[in-house]
This record gives structure tokens, C-alpha cells and sequence, in this order.
């Protein structure tokens, strides 16, 4: 028997496979419940006495080097086997779509870029004020419609704190802190107390300019507005300006210009007549140059002002306002598409 167990281990020693189905009928042959080493340990009960020390010895080792042989075919396919595709788990379960900027920041970041190649530098200040840069020193009258609780939120009373209703406050603050002369361009968030619907809403976003120097006139004012309409509606683009009324300015304006969608020949955007306002604008009133400590006398400036979901709206043919701050995704992906 001791002479049958050599064989066995010299054969298991010289067997080789060359699949996995080979490996398992190897495994069958040798270890399974009918093998030929279970076949041997049922032997072993009838082997006598004085040689069962010897024959159980080379049946250990039998049944050692045999597991040992498959572990090793194993271990070698494995590494030998082509590479699996491994899943990476960090991975979301769904592909991202690709985004982009919201598009008030695309019509935003515009609009800034045309008034910088004029030569004006961008300025920020904080969206709570006091009443002082908010009204008082913008010309406004203690009875002025604006400084109802209709239309602002205050914040605090005695003195007035609240959200501010124009950018108007940051040039408040310019004029204060900055040396002559000033050309500077203020975007931000603003807040009225108004009705939300597809025209107006209580938050959105406005960017004004102010150019104070010396001998600044209503001709430097339209050659501002011809450029900055042209670059940013189209060559083609017209401008009219008519009378209007502002607190901080005189004379005022409201400036229209012929309407994108439709060439000027009247649409359902311009309402038939073929021009779309987009912004008012004045030479700054001498009471308010006045107000923060400027010498009227020697200086002199304009300023303008517009909302940027107005422009967006009538760039892009957008009817209703309340899409820029829903993040409907249907909406948004508009802008991806088309390259904005």
C-alpha cells in the first residue's frame, strides 16, 4: 500500500491543467467523496497492525501534497487568467450630465465685460444697508413712495436697517471711499416687497454704472448706451432715449432700443412697437453729488442702471422671469445646448 501512495504522489507531482474544468476533475479524482484518497483511508482499516504507523504516515502526506497541488493550480490560473473589468464603486450610479453657468451669470459676466473694454471697474458692497446710503443720500425725499414698507424690507426700525433696493447704495459708498475721478460698475442682488409673477419678482439682480470727472456731459452718457447696446444686442441695434423722472438724476431717462426678436417691425415681446426698455439713466443729480461731499461745481457725471433677468428676457426670448430661480433643469440645459 505504502508503494501504491508513492505512485499516487508522484503522479499528483507530474499532473497538469490547462483549464478550470480540469482543475475540479482533479479535485474529484483525488479529494471528492469517491477519490482515490478517500477510497485509501477506508483501506487503511484493514491494514495490520505493525504497518499501520508507516501506511498512515504516507497517507497524511498523500492527502497534504495532494491540497497543496490545488491550491497551487488555482493560485496559477488565477494569475495567469485574463484581467476582469473591475467596478469602480466611488462612481455615481447614474452618468453626470454635463453642466453649465446659470444664465444670469452668462448675461452678467457680459454685460461686465463690455463696460471693462470702457474703461469701468467693477465694485461690490453689502446687500443690508442703513437708510442713509439706501435713500437719504440718493436725493430721496422722507415722503418718497420708495421708503414704504410696500416696497422695501426693513430689517429694524429707529434707525432703518433693511435689504437694499438698488445697487445705488454700493455707488453711495464709492462716492465716499473712492478718490476722483470714478468709473465703476456695481452688479448685485436686490430685494422689493413685490407680487411674484411672469414679469417681476421680490429678489433679482441689477448692474449700474457711474462715471463722475470734469466736464462729463449727456454726450458722453448716449455714447455709453450706443456702444454698450450695439455690443450686446447686435450691430444692427437702435437706441431712443425718453424723459423719465429719478431722484438721483436730472435730467433722467428711460432708454429703449429697437427690438432683437423681431427687427423692429413689432412683435408680441415689444408689444407691437418694435422697441423693448431696458434701463433708466441721467447725469447725476447736483443735490446728490452734494449729499457726498463732491464739488459740484468742478465735477460733474451720469449714471444708468438695469435689471439683468430684464435683458436676459429680452435677449434670449424668455417670457416669464420666474424660470431663472426655479433650477428647472429643462430650462437650464437650454443654455448647455446652445453654447451660451
Amino acid at each position: 500500500m505504502v508503494e501504491k501512495i508513492q505512485q499516487l504522489l508522484a503522479e499528483i507531482d507530474a499532473f497538469r491543467v490547462a483549464s478550470r474544468a480540469e482543475i475540479e476533475q482533479f479535485r474529484v479524482n483525488y479529494l471528492g467523496k469517491k477519490g482515490v484518497i478517500t477510497s485509501l483511508f477506508e483501506e487503511f482499516k484493514h491494514v495490520p497492525v505493525e504497518a499501520k504507523k508507516a501506511v498512515g504516515q504516507a497517507l497524511n502526506e498523500l492527502k497534504t501534497k495532494t491540497r497543496e497541488k490545488l491550491d497551487k493550480m488555482n493560485a496559477n490560473f488565477e494569475e495567469n487568467d485574463e484581467p476582469r473589468e473591475r467596478v469602480d464603486l466611488s462612481k455615481p450610479g447614474f452618468p453626470a450630465r454635463p453642466g453649465s453657468r446659470h444664465p444670469l451669470s452668462l448675461v452678467r459676466n457680459e454685460i461686465l465685460d463690455i463696460f471693462a473694454r470702457m474703461g469701468f471697474s467693477v465694485s461690490e458692497g453689502p446687500e443690508i444697508e442703513d437708510d442713509w446710503h439706501n435713500f437719504s443720500a440718493l436725493n430721496f425725499p422722507e415722503e418718497h413712495p420708495a421708503r414704504d414698507m410696500q416696497d422695501t424690507f426693513f430689517i429694524r426700525k429707529s434707525p432703518d436697517i433693511l435689504l437694499h433696493t438698488h445697487t445705488s447704495s454700493v455707488q453711495v459708498r464709492d462716492m465716499e471711499n473712492h478718490s476722483l475721478p470714478l468709473r465703476l460698475v456695481t452688479p448685485g442682488r436686490v430685494f422689493r416687497n413685490e407680487a411674484i409673477s411672469a414679469r417681476a419678482h421680490c429678489i433679482f439682480h441689477q448692474i449700474e454704472a457711474l462715471y463722475i470727472d470734469k466736464d462729463v456731459s449727456f454726450a458722453d452718457l448716449r455714447q455709453t448706451l450706443d456702444f454698450f447696446a450695439r455690443e450686446f444686442f447686435g450691430p444692427e441695434t437702435r437706441v431712443r432715449l425718453r424723459p423719465s423722472f429719478f431722484p438721483f438724476t436730472e435730467p433722467s431717462a428711460e432708454m429703449d432700443v429697437s427690438c432683437s426678436l423681431c427687427g423692429g417691425k413689432g412683435c408680441n415681446v415689444c408689444k407691437g412697437t418694435g422697441w423693448l426698455e431696458i434701463m433708466g439713466c441721467g447725469l447725476v443729480d447736483p443735490n446728490v453729488l452734494d449729499l457726498n461731499g463732491i464739488d459740484k461745481e468742478i465735477y460733474s457725471g451720469f449714471a444708468l442702471g438695469m435689471g439683468v433677468e430684464r435683458v436676459a428676457m429680452l435677449k434670449h426670448g424668455i417670457r416669464d422671469l420666474r424660470l431663472f430661480f426655479e433650477n428647472d433643469v429643462r430650462f437650464l440645459e437650454q443654455f448647455t445646448a446652445a453654447g451660451f
